[in-house]
């Protein structure tokens, strides 16, 4: 059948993970095919390439540049090489392609289109902060970061005040603390954590109530993507709200 003989000739898409900070979390599936793949598309070609060569990986014969100022114009180059025939590789800077990264279009686009989608997981800060805080893992929402400015953040919080799903969420350093204030005005005084530097040398997990911790984060080493856990509504999880704010 002509049809079945097109399908058989176009490439696969794989969704390669890489590690969030310590580099013996690359998986040996994902070396093989990092190995073997002649068209790698990732997020920062510069920091791709030192990933490889530090994990004394040969660069494939085309690597080229993804994010989100070229997605479009990419993606329509990656459908290309799949419908050619030629296999292609995607990964961002760190984690999962797609998370909170550029991915969602060629993914997108090559599964409108009947091609082979080949995910090869990995790394994940959204997990490794859901088990490390200690809140509860038997439900929780993740919703990458949330708005820039507090009215919006505000709103984002109060969508989740009535569920009993645990919260995951990144954010930045510049903005964690307000981002915390504006949490605990909303969902009141519940336990949380603030996960920083996951799976690196420093890496610390700071627990406690968001009253408290939106205060310790004041003073804590701030580096780099930080990943916030709060618990779900459930009166277990609160602290004391009795007494105000000085």
């Amino acid at each position: 059948n002509c049809c079945d003989d097109y399908k058989m000739t176009k490439g696969t898409l794989y969704i390669l993970a890489t590690p969030i900070g310590n580099l013996e979390d690359i998986t040996l599936r994902n070396i093989r095919i990092f190995k073997t793949v002649k068209n790698l598309a990732c997020e920062d070609t510069r920091t791709t390439i030192s990933l490889l060569k530090k994990l004394e990986i040969p660069l494939p014969k085309n690597i080229f540049a993804y994010h989100e100022h070229n997605e479009i114009r990419s993606s329509e180059g990656i459908l290309k090489l799949l419908e050619a025939g030629e296999d292609v590789a995607l990964c961002t800077d760190a984690g999962t392609p797609g998370v909170s990264d550029p991915g969602f279009r060629a993914i997108s686009l090559a599964a409108t289109k009947g091609i082979k989608i080949e995910v090869c997981p990995g790394a994940s800060s959204v997990t490794t902060a859901l088990i490390a805080s200690g809140l509860s893992s038997s439900s929780y929402t993740f919703k990458g970061f949330p708005p820039r400015k507090s009215g919006g953040r505000k709103s984002f919080f109060a969508a989740e005040k009535d569920l009993p799903h645990t919260l995951i969420f990144f954010e930045s350093k510049f903005r964690i603390i307000k981002t915390l204030e504006d949490a605990y005005s909303v969902l009141g005084n519940r336990s949380a954590a603030v996960c920083l530097e996951l799976t690196k040398q420093f890496e610390t997990v700071h627990r406690g109530y968001l009253k408290e911790l939106k205060e310790t984060i004041k003073t804590a080493d701030l580096r780099g993507e930080i990943t916030v856990v709060i618990a779900g509504n459930n009166p277990k999880f609160l602290g004391d709200t009795s007494a105000e704010e000085d």
